[in-house]
């Protein structure tokens, strides 16, 4: 029969302990989720800067509907491009000081529109070993020739670089990896990329918005101009609280994805009402109070941590894993945790390398100290009852 294989596949992930299951939201609010009609604090969310529930962004998000109705209508090249499309597009470039934006559903769409976009007639990829799937999969479907080097590893990296035989190169970070919550070595990857006239890319995703004197990202926090990093793409839907993602870059690049990128021509414009919303958001990010207490939050967690004996990775960020190495105890991990009132998620592979499995604790500028004390406490009690 067709297919029979599906459920001894679905079989083979719960025996190992990778079986993934959906839990339904009810709503959340400041910090607070509501789940199956249980209330927790969620550490879980890439709502970095609480701007998802913010009064000024909800009320552009409901203009926005007024003026250009639940949809774009069609896609960016029919009918689809608004004035809103292009003054998010605008800002962006003024901030970053790039020669133009480029505006995409998600974060995946726009990482697998670069790699297929510029490498339909072969040319090296080199990325981080821990780059994340979307971006890993553009590459694979494209006709370049696909190397990793070590995770932060620059000396690997040239390496990867010094081997690659095509004109067109181009280097590939994150710049906060999702799972480690780490920072790439982005200075001495961009100057790397210069000496092999390669290209550098950099997926901003965890950093935009938090980083940097005006949260423009980890290029801003590292000093680094638009020529030194010349793909940029970052995404709406952590700091920001919106959705969707861009690509900045010179004007050629932009203008050769708006012709040759398919998953921008291919797809229904981002809502105008999206864009509204995301460039409210970004407005109100400026005066740099919500990353302020993010830092904060971040510096309290990793001392707590430390006074409960919690063992942590090196990690500045909101992202702050606790890794069990086992996929079954994480889970376990994450249940007790979760009958204390906290909402971790565990972290399996593939999603992480395996023997790494691990809790994804998720700070936001929304926690208080008091919550932040509660999670350490569940934290340490939780550790105590899972067995190696």
């Amino acid at each position: 029969m067709a297919f029979d294989w599906l459920g001894r596949s679905l079989r083979d992930r719960a025996q190992e302990g990778y079986l993934r299951t959906r839990h339904c939201q009810h709503y959340e609010k400041d910090a607070v989720i509501n789940i199956d009609g249980d209330h927790y604090l969620n550490f879980a969310s890439n709502d970095y800067l609480g701007m998802r529930q913010n009064q000024s962004v909800l009320q552009a998000w409901v203009e926005g509907l007024a003026q250009f109705g639940g949809g774009s209508g069609g896609s960016p090249l029919v009918t689809g491009y608004s004035q809103a499309h292009l003054a998010l597009e605008a800002w962006l470039a003024d901030k970053l000081q790039r020669e133009a934006v480029l505006l995409f559903n998600s974060g995946f769409a726009a990482n697998q529109a670069i790699c297929q976009a510029l490498f339909a007639s072969g040319g090296d990829i080199v990325a981080d070993k821990l780059m994340h799937a979307s971006f890993i999969d553009g590459a694979l479907s494209s006709d370049a020739t696909l190397t990793r080097f070590s995770h932060n590893d620059v000396t690997h990296a040239d390496k990867r670089l010094h081997a690659a035989s095509h004109a067109d190169k181009l280097l590939a970070s994150e710049g906060v990896f999702s799972m480690d919550g780490d920072t790439a070595p982005v200075a001495e990857l961009s100057q790397l990329a210069a000496r092999h006239d390669a290209w550098f890319m950099l997926d901003d995703a965890h950093g935009f918005g938090v980083l940097g004197e005006n949260g423009l990202g980890t290029a801003e926090a590292a000093g680094l101009a638009h020529t030194d990093v010349p793909v940029l793409m970052a995404t709406f839907g952590k700091a920001i609280g919106t959705g969707g993602a861009f690509i900045a870059g010179s004007q050629v690049l932009i203008d050769y994805l708006i012709n040759h990128a398919r998953h921008y021509i291919y797809s229904t414009a981002m809502p105008p009402a999206q864009a509204i919303a995301t460039l409210s958001s970004l407005t109100c990010l400026e005066d740099g109070s919500a990353r302020a207490a993010l830092h904060e939050n971040i510096r309290y967690f990793r001392q707590r941590a430390q006074e409960c004996g919690l063992s942590l990775m090196d990690s500045d960020s909101a992202i702050q894993p606790i890794v069990i190495g086992d996929p079954k105890r994480a889970v376990a991990m994450s249940e007790a945790v979760r009958r204390r009132g906290i909402w971790v998620t565990a972290m399996r592979h593939p999603t992480v390398p395996k023997g790494t499995d691990r809790l994804r604790i998720t700070l936001s500028a929304l926690h208080q100290t008091q919550d932040i004390d509660v999670l350490c406490d569940a934290l340490m009690l939780s550790a105590g009852e899972v067995s190696p």
